[in-house]
């Protein structure tokens, strides 16, 4: 079992810097959006709330930790773990905003765009778009973690006890056909080497 638990440390590296990169990208988004005039309201930077934290920050935050732990992790299990932990903050950028009103949650702000186009780009590049692609990302570092490749399976795999891989040498040219046990007795320069020779 616990070769098929061990993994490549590069099973989940792509997965986990590409996590990393998109968590922290939605929880700075509303924070530090303004610097370019791309985000949320207000018009200031750093500007931080019970709503950002819990529909900005927190998913960002665990989807960077999920990315990390894929990035770094040679076991199975932790490799899930950090898959599965990404995938929930990639679901929550994307139905939180939905949901938050549950709990009379005022969001994390208006758009900053005066455009119409430029309203969508900005909900999509920090909810719902970021959250799709945060959940295939953490799905496809899931599906590589659960496949076991033959390396994992080799490793598994104890040796038979007491099976001897050694075969013996055999001289002559139908030494094959020879084999103690079968066939003839071997004749002239026919030797199984190991056995004795027989006798005429």
């Amino acid at each position: 079992m616990a070769g098929t638990m061990r993994v490549p440390r590069t099973r989940g590296a792509l997965s986990g810097i590409l996590l990393i990169l998109l968590g922290l990208w939605g929880a700075l988004l509303p924070l530090a959006g303004p610097y370019f005039d791309f985000g949320f309201a207000p018009d200031d930077t750093w500007v931080y709330n019970t709503d950002r934290l819990q529909l900005s920050i927190a998913p960002g935050a665990a989807a960077a930790l999920g990315g990390l732990i894929l990035l770094f992790s040679a076991n199975r299990a932790a490799g899930m773990f950090g898959g599965w932990l990404a995938a929930l903050g990639g679901a929550w950028f994307a139905v939180g905003p939905v949901l938050s009103p549950l709990w009379d949650a005022r969001g994390v702000g208006a758009p900053l765009g005066t455009t119409e186009g430029r309203h969508v780009a900005e909900y999509l590049a920090g909810f719902t778009g970021l959250g799709v692609v945060i959940v295939f990302l953490a799905a496809l570092a899931l599906g590589r973690f659960a496949v076991v490749g033959v390396r994992e399976r080799l490793l598994d795999e104890p040796e038979p006890s007491g099976s001897n891989t050694t075969q013996p040498l055999v001289y002559g040219r139908y030494a094959r056909e020879n084999q103690p046990g079968q066939g003839p007795p071997p004749t002239g320069d026919q030797h199984v080497a190991g056995e004795p020779r027989w006798e005429r």
